[in-house]
């Protein structure tokens, strides 16, 4: 299987969440972790699967990202597995009634990135996730990139059929 994990990112917590998801693949798969500027379009012809990270930033993805996603042809994702992730900050820790209000209303980065990668023909192998930083420049909350490495397996297990991995 060869899979892609694009990203983009402001203070580095994103790119650290897609290295350890791209680390987390077995020996036999060919992963590749770019980010979202060092991405050409031929490098989607033979992936299997595409992983696509940002970091919520004004309750959606970096500008670099949604116009990556929406430059795409139309069905250029046609058979490829795909699914999306993001940083952001964690409301209930924050505990701001406008803040968990806002995101009621518009939500995070990685469920729109999960629909334009679908919009673009990719089948969506799992929930769009979320990962945790603790302010806004980060770091990453404790546990993160291990809860990000056993995401990846999961979607190694869902876009292979393979539920019992070895």
């Amino acid at each position: 299987m060869k899979v892609l994990v694009i990203y983009d990112t402001f203070f580095g917590n994103t790119e650290q969440v897609a290295r350890a998801i791209g680390e987390a693949f077995d020996a036999a798969t060919s992963c590749e972790v770019l980010r979202i500027t060092q991405v050409k379009p031929e490098q989607l012809a033979e992936v299997d699967l595409l992983i696509a990270g940002s970091p919520t930033r004004a309750f959606r993805a970096t500008d670099a990202m949604r116009k990556y996603l929406k430059d795409l042809s139309a069905g250029a994702l046609k058979g490829v597995k795909v699914a999306a992730f993001d940083t952001r900050a964690d409301v209930e820790e924050v505990n701001s009634r406008l803040l968990t209000g806002m995101v009621k209303l518009f939500g995070y980065a990685a469920e729109p990135i999960a629909e334009q990668l679908k919009k673009k023909g990719g089948e969506v192998v799992t929930p769009a996730e979320g990962f945790f930083i603790q302010a806004s420049e980060g770091p990453l909350k404790e546990g993160e990139l291990e809860r990000a490495a056993a995401w990846a397996v999961e979607i190694q297990q869902l876009a292979t059929g393979d539920r019992h991995p070895a």
